[in-house]
This record gives structure tokens, sequence and C-alpha cells, in this order.
């Protein structure tokens, strides 16, 4: 038995092929879904478990929002809580990506000595201001296994000391899951449905703190997505946090009446991944956003001063643009003249990266 932790959206895409992987391969494992409740409402959270076909949680704990203390010490007593009453114990706690969630369970874990595997280990923005880099950081410090997505991920772990026995590079299992999920995002016919031409609008998602939590910056971005859909429609699905910063400024109804941006409450996986797929270009902070991108051949402008995700840029259709809205608006005129940089595969990111993740669990922790 083993623990298969979920907490937030990005997390839901990346267990659930290897749930699927690991009920093909007939290997003997099995796993009990937890989910910490991190995206706790039914936009963010239940859907993705409908539209990804994975079965109800077989532990919910419940936590809800909070601040990043509060959170993770909730999610730290609540697993705690499970393993200590859990039959069977795990044999391991699987836990995917770097929310507060993801740290949480796997100090829970080790501190009742349960082992911890971490997929998608060895990602660094090595910037420690970002809440997701402490998680990154905790989170691979006490993972016995650790499952690396990226060429820069085995490289970092090894610089911080990590054995190579503890390495494993199985690939990315988030591009499994779009490859699973694209034809039918393609049938749904998202951007008709929503008024676009194919080809010819841009997406956007903004989420995180640093663009959205100070007002001076968020006028910068509204401004610049502004100054974007005077040159095509901008489809803008609004995270829920987005949208309370955007609200608590005074700037929501400005967004409402902006000539050519569409706001839209958010999106299903499909729906996004179909909207994604059949954009002229992606405007981000997501990290996930820039794998994606990478995958479909869609140019993706990075509004934050550096990646975790390094591979996307050097091979990738990822530009990290940082802070300056002028020049992420020189590179959409590239785009649009058709000059910008064409991508180029990368190893492991094949749509089979959970049967990787599936072996090395298998190999470690099959009896």
């Amino acid at each position: 038995m083993i623990d298969l932790v979920a907490a937030a959206r990005p997390n839901f895409m990346k267990i659930a092929p290897v749930l699927r992987a690991m009920e093909a391969s007939g290997c003997g494992l099995s796993a009990r879904i937890v989910h910490t409740g991190q995206h706790y409402d039914e936009g963010m959270s239940d859907v993705f478990f409908r539209d990804l076909g994975i079965r109800e949680p077989d532990v919910h704990l419940g936590v809800g929002s909070g601040t990043h203390g509060v959170q993770t010490g909730r999610v730290l007593a609540a697993y705690e809580g499970h393993l200590l009453s859990a039959s069977p114990r795990p044999a391991v706690t699987v836990v995917v990506g770097d929310v507060n969630s993801t740290m949480a369970c796997a100090l829970a874990a080790v501190k009742l000595e349960v082992p911890v595997a971490h997929v998608e280990a060895g990602l660094r923005s090595f910037d420690r201001s970002m809440p997701e880099e402490i998680n990154r950081l905790v989170t691979d410090a006490v993972a016995e296994l650790l499952l690396v997505s990226e060429p820069a991920g085995e490289e970092n772990l090894r610089k911080e000391g990590i054995a190579d026995g503890r390495i494993v590079y199985v690939g990315n299992v988030m591009i499994d899951t779009l490859m699973a999920e694209l034809p039918a995002a393609k049938a749904l016919g998202a951007p008709s449905a929503r008024g676009l031409d194919e080809g010819s609008y841009a997406y956007v998602t903004l989420h995180r703190p640093s663009n959205v939590d100070e007002p001076a910056r968020l006028v910068e971005v509204l401004s610049l997505l502004e100054a974007a859909a005077s040159r095509l429609p901008v489809a803008f699905p609004v995270h829920p946090r987005t949208r309370a910063r955007l609200e608590a400024a005074g700037l929501w109804s400005r967004a409402s009446r902006a000539a050519g941006l569409r706001l839209f409450e958010p999106l299903s996986y499909r729906e996004a991944l179909g909207l994604m797929a059949s954009a002229r270009f992606v405007l981000t902070d997501s990290g996930g956003i820039q794998e994606e991108t990478t995958v479909l051949g869609v140019p993706c402008l990075t509004l934050r001063p550096n990646t975790e995700r390094p591979v996307t840029v050097s091979q990738g259709t990822n530009t990290v643009i940082g802070e300056d809205t002028s020049r992420a608006l020189a590179f959409v005129e590239e785009i649009l003249a058709g000059r910008y940089k064409p991508g180029q595969p990368i190893a492991g990111w094949d749509g089979h990266a959970a049967e990787r993740v599936v072996a090395a669990l298998v190999e470690r922790y099959g009896s």
C-alpha cells in the first residue's frame, strides 16, 4: 500500500497517470488517495477528479485555506493523524509538486519513519522568496526517492549532496496527462464556444503574489493585458486569488471593461487545455503551463524573474520575461510577426513518465 497525496489543481494532473499506470501494470502495489483539501472549492478541485477520471479520494483531510504557516501546520497535523490510525500504514508516501501539502505530508511521514518519494524532485528557481522553492528544498531533503522530471533536476540534487542511488530520471508525468487528454480537450471546441478563432487569441493565467498582491504591480500587469488585447483577443480565466486582489485594488471593473480582454471563471482542465493548445501565445506565471506550452509548441511568456524549469527555455517555447512589461510586449510583436523560436523535444516528456514512476516504486518498495 502506498499513500498518493494530492492537494491542489496541478497535483491532480500528476497523480492521474500514476494511478492509471499502477492499475495497468499489475505490479501488486495499491494506492490510497489522500486529498488534503488545500484546494477545496468545486471549481479548483472536484471537477478535476471528474475530468481526469480519478476515483474519489480514500482519505480527505479537509484542511482548507489559510496563511502558509496555518495551512502547512493543519496538513502536517491532519496527515500525521491519518498515519497514526491508518491500517495498513503505507510502505511509502508519494508526494508530487511543490505546494504546501507536499512539504507538510513529507515531514509528517518521515517523522513517523514512513519513507517519502517525491515526484518532480530537484526543480529549483533559486529564489527563496517563493514559498514553492522552500517546499521543494525541504521535501527533497527528507525524501528517500527523488523522481526527476527534467535534466536540471538531477544536476541540482547532486549539487545538494543527494546520492545517485536516490535519484531516478522518470520524465514529466504532467505531460502524460496532457497527451492523454488532448484529443478530448480539442473535441470540446473551447475556442469557438468562447467566441474565439483558433490561433488568433492569447491565453493568460496569473496568480503568484509577485504579480497580483501589490496594487502597483497589478496595475502594470493589467496594463500589459490591455495592450496585448489591443492586438488580439485575450482569454483570461481568473484565479479566485487574482480576482480577490483585483477587486480589493478597485481594478475589477477596469479589467471587465477592457476591450478585447475576455474574463472567465476558472476552467475545467480540458477546457483550459483546449484553449491553451489553440492560442497564438500564452502569458503566465505558472510553472506547469511553461511545460505544457513547450509540448504543445505554443509560445510562452513567463511573467517571473526566474524559472525552476529551465529546459522549457533552453529546449522549449518559453521565455522568462521578468517584470519588464515593455519586454513582454516586444516579444508579443515577435510572436505575431512569426519570428519566435521553435521548441525541441525533451527526453522523458513522452507520455510514459508515469510508467517509469511505477517501475521505480516497485523496484524500491514492491516487496
